[in-house]
C-alpha cells in the first residue's frame, strides 16, 4: 500500500512545527519505498498537490481546541472534522473541504486518510523549538506513526 506520512506546519513557528518534527524523525526511521515521507507548511489546496497517487495518507499537525490539553494526542478522521456548508476562501479553506472539492475534480486521492493532531500551546512565537509539553509528545507521535503503518 503506497502510503504518504505529510508532517505540516510552520516550522519557525514554534509548536506548529511539530508535524514537521516529526516527520523528520520518521524519515531517519523509514526505509520502505512504499512509504513517502513529507514535510509541508501548506494547507487548502495545496494539501492536493501531496496527496495525489497514495493509497493511504497520515497526516502530523497542530491542533487548538477549547478543552485540549497541551501535549494531547487525537487520532482523526476526515469525518471528525466539521465541513462548513457556506463557501470558503482559497486561502480558508481546510482538510475535508479540500479533500472534496479533489474528490469531485476526480484526483486520485487517497481512499484512507488519518490525521494526528497535538494539541499545541504557542503558534505565535518565532522559534524553531516547541514548548517543552509539546516536544515531549514528538516520539509519542513517532510511535503511533510506526504503529498505524502496521509491520513492515
Amino acid at each position: 500500500m503506497k502510503t504518504l506520512i505529510l508532517g505540516l506546519g510552520n516550522p519557525i513557528r514554534c509548536d506548529d512545527g511539530v508535524g514537521n518534527q516529526v516527520a523528520k524523525s520518521l524519515e531517519k526511521r523509514i526505509s520502505s519505498p512504499e512509504v513517502k515521507v513529507i514535510e509541508a507548511d501548506t494547507s487548502g489546496f495545496g494539501l492536493l498537490d501531496f496527496l495525489q497517487n497514495f493509497d493511504r495518507a497520515i497526516i502530523i499537525d497542530a491542533i487548538q481546541t477549547p478543552q485540549g490539553e497541551v501535549g494531547q494526542i487525537h487520532r482523526l478522521s476526515l469525518e471528525d472534522l466539521a465541513i462548513p456548508s457556506q463557501p470558503v476562501l482559497t486561502h480558508g479553506v481546510d482538510l475535508p473541504t479540500a479533500i472534496k472539492f479533489g474528490q469531485e475534480l476526480g484526483l486520485p486521492l487517497p481512499q484512507e486518510i488519518v490525521i494526528f493532531a497535538v494539541e499545541v500551546e504557542d503558534t505565535i512565537t518565532f522559534s524553531e523549538e516547541c514548548t517543552p509539553k509539546v516536544k515531549k509528545t514528538i516520539p509519542k507521535l513517532v510511535r503511533l506513526v510506526l504503529q498505524e503503518l502496521g509491520p513492515g
